[in-house]
């Protein structure tokens, strides 16, 4: 790994062993993300993976593979990492990644069972909003239907998955019908978790220009406050479902499971709102 490379991986993951699979970002067209905007996008040399495994602990349990989204190298690579993986950590239980709509859709039924047979079995996916328009604004590269649909598929393959989405998204005065078409989009299928985020602008991001254009115009504390309590007010996942707000982004840190930690969730967000107010 180059001494100097920014690696990316949930907060969740910081005590997992991470395997650098990818460098940068295959689609790296989101308006908001600065991550990845300075690197060119390439497969890690197996080599390298390798000397990384090596030094491992032979008792590990749980792998990271780093990158944008490492389901953009395609089936037969992804079997050979796994193998990998087996190879040096036979006590592996989890390998995680990112993962996207568009590089889900690369993958048979099969293929996907096939992954989740041999050690695949968690992504965290940027599903952001269930709004068509939202995502075109921010070239996420998929659309709502895209996104049930490779979520069911997920489903019916047994890889788990975080959604990731994002208030704020929408802009000023978007937020509550955003939060609306979003929790219509998450009971369409099952997921582990729904991790938030808040949408943020970083300096040299096409957002950033779009605002300094007038172009987009940036939702209020207040607004996206009101949004996340009307998507967790309407949220009603089909199995037990964790609903995490910690990513450094957020404006407030709270942590539950739906259903039943619903009404202290939305006790906090109404607290923060009242002293907002």
């Amino acid at each position: 790994m180059d001494i100097h490379e920014t690696v990316h991986y949930p907060h969740s993951e910081m005590n997992t062993f991470l395997l650098p699979a990818t460098r940068g970002c295959s689609w790296n067209k989101c308006v908001y993300c600065s991550m990845y905007k300075d690197s060119d996008y390439k497969l890690v040399a197996f080599d390298e993976m390798k000397m990384n495994l090596m030094n491992g602990n032979p008792y590990t349990e749980r792998v990271f593979l780093t990158g944008a989204d490492p389901l953009s190298m395609g089936f037969d690579r992804m079997m050979q990492i796994l193998e990998l993986i087996k190879g040096y950590f036979k006590y592996c239980a989890i390998v995680g990644a990112y993962a996207s709509i568009k590089n889900i859709t690369m993958y048979s039924d099969k293929e996907l069972e096939e992954l989740h047979r041999n050690g695949l079995n968690l992504l965290y996916i940027g599903f952001e909003s269930g709004r068509d328009d939202i995502l075109k604004l921010m070239k996420k590269g998929h659309t709502a239907i895209q996104a049930i649909e490779q979520a069911k598929r997920l489903n019916d393959a047994f890889i788990q998955f975080n959604t990731i989405i994002m208030y704020g998204i929408g802009g000023i005065g978007e937020g509550i019908s955003n939060a609306e078409e979003t929790a219509k989009l998450i009971g369409q299928f099952e997921t582990k978790g729904i991790i938030t985020m808040n949408m943020t602008v970083f300096e040299g991001t096409e957002l950033s220009r779009l605002i300094s254009k007038g172009s987009f115009i940036e939702a209020s504390r207040t607004e996206k406050l009101l949004e996340l309590r009307r998507l967790l007010e309407l949220l009603e996942p089909q199995r037990r479902t964790e609903f995490d707000t910690t990513h450094p982004t957020n404006i407030l840190r709270i942590r539950g499971f739906l259903p039943e930690d619903k009404s202290r969730l939305l006790r906090d967000i109404n607290s923060l709102l009242q002293i907002d107010s």
